[in-house]
């Protein structure tokens, strides 16, 4: 019987496996990181509409560019760079045709969460639905700075350290920016029910 490594991360394997061209591994990765990451492409979108397309994005351009992924161990700031780079791409696009045609209803997260409600429920799952609602335009409401690291830490779960390190900030820098968007969340939701 093998040793089991104090490391071990099942993703290397898939990450391996996909970077062999194994189209089943990249559909198991996907499945896997999926949540995560919609989580880090709206952590700097701050919006719902143009979701989808990035992490589709994302996802062709993990396929095809795993090869230069040089450690497979660092899977995960690898993939957080390409996610968040793919949403820096999108928000600049966003810009650029707002600035030609104007708002559209995706630029306004209120009107966007709104929009993209379900069919109706029982009252317990709409009050919940409501209050999902409500807490995604705050988040989305957050600037930039605050929003990507809360996502992170709290929709995620990453450690201060983890955020630091795809971010390129020191652990304390998390730490404030966290106590921030907290705290802006706090005044924006209580303004919402006030």
């Amino acid at each position: 019987m093998k040793p089991v490594e104090a490391d071990y991360d099942p993703q290397r394997v898939v990450i391996e496996a996909i970077q062999a061209g194994d189209a089943h591994a990249m559909a198991e990765f996907m499945e896997s990181q999926g949540r995560w990451v919609r989580g880090v492409v709206f952590g700097v979108l701050g919006r719902l509409s143009d979701l989808d397309d990035v992490c589709q994005r994302v996802w062709i351009k993990v396929w095809r560019e795993g090869h230069r992924l040089e450690d497979p161990a660092r899977w995960r700031p690898w993939l957080y760079r390409i996610a968040r780079n793919a949403a820096m791409d999108a928000l600049r696009a966003s810009r650029r045709r707002r600035r030609w045609f104007g708002p559209t209803i995706g630029d306004d997260p209120a009107i966007e969460v709104s929009v993209a409600g379900h069919s109706p429920a029982p009252d317990r799952q709409l009050a919940m639905k409501e209050e999902h609602e409500r807490m995604l335009t705050a988040i989305a409401q957050l600037p930039p700075l605050c929003r990507e690291p809360f996502v992170l830490k709290h929709v995620e779960g990453w450690s201060y350290a983890e955020i630091g390190e795809v971010l390129g900030l020191p652990t304390d820098t998390v730490e404030t920016r966290l106590v921030r968007a907290r705290r802006l969340l706090r005044e924006g939701l209580a303004g919402r029910l006030g």
